[in-house]
């Protein structure tokens, strides 16, 4: 029971911080407003709070669950899984200093500010996409090493 649980969780916060990533993309365009930057900003602390608990539910899966920690420790899909995961959160720190930065300062962002977050994002979505390729790929045994 405890391996569906951390399984489902694990799947829904998954799909959870891939939409918040969403929201943030559709939200940060052009001529965007006080209210919508304040809205983006709390948005984004959801992303961060999500992530962390992808990490802790993701941690506790490989340890706790079915398969164990022998299983995922010697597969090269699961750490380039996890190093994407990471490379994911580093990107996204730009994008946060700016909707901190945004939302602080009295006039609207540039437009090359909002290319410049826009970029970033979608950086982080086409990364993101890589996420489930390496998760069916450890499933099913892939990229184990000895």
């Amino acid at each position: 029971m405890l391996d569906l649980t951390l399984a489902i969780a694990h799947h829904l916060l998954i799909f959870s911080l891939f939409g918040v990533l969403m929201v943030e993309f559709v939200m940060v365009r052009e001529g965007i407003s006080g209210d919508t930057i304040r809205r983006i900003a709390a948005v984004d602390l959801w992303y961060g709070v999500i992530a962390v608990l992808i990490l802790a539910v993701g941690f506790g899966r490989a340890v706790f669950a079915a398969k164990g920690w022998t299983y995922y420790e010697h597969n090269l899909c699961f750490w380039l899984k996890i190093a994407i995961f990471l490379l994911i959160a580093a990107v996204s720190i730009p994008p946060t200093v700016a909707f901190i930065r945004w939302r602080r300062s009295p006039t609207p962002p540039s437009s090359q500010a909002i290319q410049g977050v826009r970029r970033l994002l979608w950086i982080q979505l086409v990364l993101f996409a890589l996420l489930p390729t390496l998760a069916a790929a450890i499933a099913r045994g892939y990229g184990e090493f000895a």
